[in-house]
């Protein structure tokens, strides 16, 4: 890959633009360390803004003409952030549920979080309502932004994000990080929608569950580290402050959306994806079990809290493994395949339903052996897209 990143960009260096292909030596803060040591070039001094990808991303060549000019005309702008597109959101079950989950996040949380400078990430990275306090915020910025997307295929202006301290290590939500920072001195992000940039999103559930633990076990540790910068900032704390939580958040902002097109967007998505609405619930009941372990670990600083395990995207890895000669035997690693945690939780719910037959007065069983089922399923390895070693 670093090969084809370096042929490409000596390709480009041939017709004369400027362009420069840099690597660092080490893996030293991750994400954060490597946007860090890349805004301590020389050239950077020169520059106004950073545009920031990761790897599998694919923006459209028009993707700074679109974005560039709300900065230029809004300086109290400090991201400009747009839209992913997932390529690979009909591989396979466990994608089409990802798809479900963040097409509303985008649609509806991020446009309306914009449109009314509510909350809304970087993804992951949110940003307050003049007036509205940061305090009543805490839980539901950390709770429903859990999940996001994380920082990229955005715009950053490099004042904005000088000031808010820069790129900081000390946990594995970078984005999240500098975008409270930035928020607590007054600056706003605004959310393109219609500026989309073409992603992938994980397909096996090794990759996807790795993912999912930095993104619960981040923010909740980000949250133990500001909690009491953020009390601290000097904004008015409102009376019915208290009663805004997160389900009261996302309620509100499904009925106050104010642009018909998102309207449109959900019903075609609420057509397309409307008969996967239980596996999507049960799926979600399962990585629920990890969201929480993960927050819990963010929370104490356990010992995997800084872990950060590249998300595996296959690409066009499974292409190419098809047209090359299939091992005889493919090796079949236990841990690649079977997850214990998943089992003996789905375990326990079926002891729970057979209890609930013999001794109980409803139907509590339906629902505790579909949610048995789903764990297992997830506990066996029969969810997403299965790589064999060879």
């Amino acid at each position: 890959m670093q090969d084809l990143v370096e042929l490409e960009c000596q390709r480009w260096a041939s017709k004369g633009i400027n362009i420069k292909y840099e690597i660092r030596g080490n893996r030293n803060g991750y994400k954060a360390g490597a946007l860090k040591e890349g805004m301590k070039r020389s050239y950077v001094k020169h520059c106004d803004y950073v545009a920031i990808f990761d790897a599998d991303f694919q923006p459209e060549p028009d993707f700074l003409w679109r974005t560039i000019p709300f900065l230029l005309h809004n300086p109290e702008l400090a991201l400009v952030q747009a839209r992913w597109k997932f390529v690979n959101a009909d591989e396979c079950l466990m994608t089409r549920m990802q798809e479900m989950s963040l097409d509303y996040h985008f649609t509806v949380e991020q446009e309306v979080g914009s449109s009314t400078y509510a909350f809304f990430g970087f993804n992951g990275m949110l940003s307050p309502h003049p007036y509205q306090t940061n305090f009543v915020y805490l839980m539901p910025l950390f709770e429903k932004y859990r999940k996001a997307p994380k920082g990229t295929a955005g715009v950053w202006r490099i004042a904005a994000l000088t000031e808010a301290g820069g790129w900081k290590d000390r946990t594995t939500v970078e984005d999240m990080d500098l975008a409270v920072r930035a928020s607590l001195k007054g600056w706003k992000f605004v959310y393109l929608g219609d500026v989309k940039v073409k992603n992938e999103l994980p397909s096996t559930f090794k990759a996807y569950r790795y993912q999912q633990h930095r993104w619960s076990c981040g923010p909740a540790n980000l949250f133990r580290k500001m909690v009491m910068e953020i009390i601290r900032n000097d904004v008015e704390v409102p009376k019915w402050g208290a009663v805004y939580i997160p389900a009261v958040i996302t309620i509100l902002n499904a009925v106050g959306t104010p642009s018909s097109h998102c309207f449109s967007v959900i019903y075609f998505h609420a057509c397309r994806s409307l008969h996967l609405m239980v596996f999507w619930i049960l799926f979600e009941n399962v990585m629920s079990l990890h969201r929480t372990k993960a927050t819990f670990i963010g929370l104490m600083e356990g010992v995997r809290v800084n872990e950060w395990i590249v998300t595996e995207k296959l690409g066009d890895a499974l292409k190419f493994k098809a047209g090359s000669k299939t091992p005889r035997k493919p090796r079949f690693l236990i841990g690649d395949r079977i997850h214990m945690l998943e089992l003996g939780v789905g375990a326990f719910l079926f002891l729970c339903g057979c209890y609930d037959i013999f001794f109980g007065e409803n139907l509590y069983f339906l629902y505790l052996f579909l949610q048995a089922i789903a764990f297992f399923i997830a506990g066996f390895g029969y969810i997403g897209t299965f790589v064999p070693h060879s």
